[in-house]
């Protein structure tokens, strides 16, 4: 599992990567195109939409890295068993959160698949919004080894007091 984890990791972050790559290039087309007078109405759905899948791609990584969301007050005070009952209880949360979004981001690809970029009409707005299921699809994959790794480590008591 956590080789899978560190490869989707690896993933996430080239595809945040790309689509940061993306938009800083867009705005820069954006920003010499109308310094010169020229006006390229597609540059900005363009960064819209790749800075979305970028800040997304990033926000999963962020909860496997556990920089995301945390009880870091407590994370500091509590040692032993209590941190990782609390360690588990955060990977409870984040769990329940993402299956929410994972299926209201379905649901949202669902029933805006069919919707156009106002600049492509060709492009559908379902890619855009696909962002949602997959950045909740891969936090639930982390929590989920994170919460399994917190549940061994309590069976191996291999916390210390």
């Amino acid at each position: 599992m956590k080789r899978f984890v560190q490869t989707l990791e690896k993933i996430q972050m080239t595809l945040g990567i790309v689509f940061l790559t993306v938009f800083f290039a867009v705005i820069l087309l954006q920003i010499v195109t109308r310094h010169l007078g020229i006006s390229i109405l597609w540059t900005e759905e363009v960064a819209n939409y790749s800075f979305i899948w970028a800040m997304f791609m990033g926000a999963a990584v962020m909860v496997n890295r556990r920089e995301h969301f945390n009880f870091d007050f407590f994370q500091r005070k509590l040692k032993g068993k209590n941190r990782v009952f609390l360690n588990i209880f955060n990977d409870l949360v984040l769990i329940a959160f993402n299956v929410c979004i994972f299926f209201l981001g379905i649901i949202v690809v669902r029933e805006f698949w069919n919707y156009t970029w106002a600049t492509f009409p060709e492009m559908q707005m379902g890619y855009i919004w696909l962002a949602i299921p997959v950045m909740a699809g891969t936090m639930l994959i982390y929590s989920l080894s994170h919460l399994l790794n917190h549940i061994q480590s309590l069976k191996e008591k291999e916390v210390r007091a």
